[in-house]
C-alpha cells in the first residue's frame, strides 16, 4: 500500500485532514465541511474546506460514504495519521496502576498473562490478546492407561504438578504389561528433563544400544515422546479476552462485519501466525484493516507489542483487536506499557 508522505500535504490540508480523522475516531461518523468550519483555529470557509477535502479524497486519504456528504479517513489515511501525525498520550497514572495491579505475580504465568489481557481489554474497550511463551515442561512422571486394543491415554505429569493427557495410537500387540514397562522406563530415565532433552537422551541410548527394552517397548517410548513434542511445537498458545467489547453500538450497525470478526477470533492459529510477525521486532506494531488479510473483511485493526523473558529475548506478544475506528493515540501506549510490565514480571 502506497501512502502519501505527510510532507506532500500543505498546512491547510494537514489541518483539515487531522480534524477529519480525530473527529471520526471519536464519533465513528463522517465529518462534513460545515462541522469543520466551526473550529475557530482553522479560519476556513466551508467552500475552502470542501475543496481541501476533495483534494484529500483524490489522494486516497479520505472517502465519502454513499449516505453522507461528509468524509471519513480511508485505511491509507489512517496509516498516514498513525505514522506521521498522531500525538500519542501516555497512559494515565490510574491506567498504569490498573495494568500493574491486574498482573498477578504469584501462580502460573498463564494466570498473569490472562489477567493482563483482561485488564487491557477493559481499558481499551477492545478484545485483548496475548501469545503465551512456549515453555517446555520439566518432566516428573509418565503413564499409559489402556483405552482399547489399539489406543491408550498417554499421561504426562510435570514437576510443577501440571497433568496433561493425549490419546496415543498403539502398535499391534502391545499389552498392559508393556505399557507399564514403558511408563516406568520413561519416568526413571527422563524425570527432571524437558521433552527435548528426553528425546535427545533416547536417541543417544538407541544409537549406542544402551537400552533395557525390547523393540515393541522402545517403539512405544518413542511414540510417547513424539506425541508430546509434536503437540508442544504445533499447539497455538493464545489467550483472548473481552470479545464482547467488539459488539458495541457501532458494531450493531454492521452486524455482518461483527460476525466476521468474532469468527476470525475463533481461528486462533491464524491470529497466532499474525502475532508471530510482531515477535521479530522490538517495537509495537499496528496492522490497520486490509493491511492484514486475516482482518480485511471485518475491517479491524491489531496493535501488538512484544514482551521479553528473563534473558532479554522476546518470548511473546500482547495486544488488542478492535475496529479501525479506535483511539490509536491512547491505545498504542497502553499496549506498549502492558508489554513493558509483563517483561518486568518475566525477569
Amino acid at each position: 500500500m502506497s501512502v502519501t508522505p505527510i510532507s506532500e500535504l500543505n498546512d491547510r490540508a494537514r489541518d483539515v485532514f487531522r480534524v477529519v480523522v480525530e473527529s471520526y475516531l471519536g464519533t465513528g461518523l463522517p465529518v462534513g465541511s460545515r462541522t469543520i468550519s466551526k473550529i475557530a483555529s482553522l479560519s476556513l470557509s466551508p467552500a475552502s474546506i470542501r475543496n481541501v477535502m476533495q483534494d484529500l479524497e483524490e489522494l486516497g486519504l479520505l472517502a465519502a460514504p454513499h449516505t453522507s456528504a461528509g468524509r471519513m479517513p480511508t485505511e491509507t489515511g489512517l496509516r498516514l495519521f498513525v505514522d506521521g501525525m498522531m500525538q500519542a498520550a501516555e497512559p494515565s497514572a490510574e491506567e498504569r496502576r490498573a495494568i500493574e495491579a491486574g498482573i498477578v505475580e504469584s501462580g502460573p504465568i498463564e494466570d498473569a498473562l490472562s489477567a493482563a489481557t483482561a485488564t487491557l481489554s477493559g481499558l481499551s474497550a477492545c478484545a485483548g490478546i496475548v501469545m503465551v511463551p512456549k515453555r517446555e515442561p520439566v518432566l516428573r512422571q509418565f503413564g499409559f492407561v489402556p483405552l482399547n486394543a489399539r489406543q491408550a491415554l498417554a499421561v504426562l505429569v510435570g514437576q510443577d504438578g501440571s497433568v496433561e493427557n493425549r490419546v496415543l495410537d498403539l502398535p499391534e500387540g502391545v499389552s498392559p504389561v508393556m505399557l507399564n514397562e514403558a511408563a516406568n522406563f520413561m519416568s526413571a530415565r527422563f524425570g527432571g528433563m524437558t521433552l527435548r532433552q528426553a528425546g535427545e537422551a533416547l536417541a543417544r541410548e538407541m544409537e549406542m544400544e544402551r537400552h533395557a527394552l525390547d523393540h515393541s517397548a522402545r517403539d512405544l517410548v518413542a511414540r510417547g515422546l513424539a506425541i508430546w513434542s509434536h503437540d508442544a511445537d504445533d499447539r497455538p498458545v493464545l489467550i483472548v479476552r473481552g470479545q464482547s467489547h467488539l459488539l458495541d453500538d457501532g458494531a450493531a450497525a454492521d452486524l455482518e462485519r461483527a460476525r466476521q470478526l468474532l469468527e476470525q477470533l475463533e481461528g486462533k492459529q491464524e491470529i497466532l501466525d499474525l502475532l508471530r510477525g510482531a515477535l521479530a521486532g522490538s517495537a509495537t506494531k499496528i496492522f490497520i484493516g486490509s493491511e492484514n488479510k486475516l482482518f480485511s473483511l471485518s475491517g479491524s485493526s491489531v496493535i501488538a507489542a512484544p514482551y521479553r523473558g528473563a534473558d532479554g529475548r522476546v518470548v511473546g506478544v500482547v495486544g488488542v483487536i478492535g475496529p479501525t475506528r479506535l483511539n490509536y493515540a491512547r491505545v498504542i501506549p497502553m499496549v506498549d506499557f502492558t508489554a513493558q510490565t509483563l517483561s518486568r514480571l518475566m525477569r
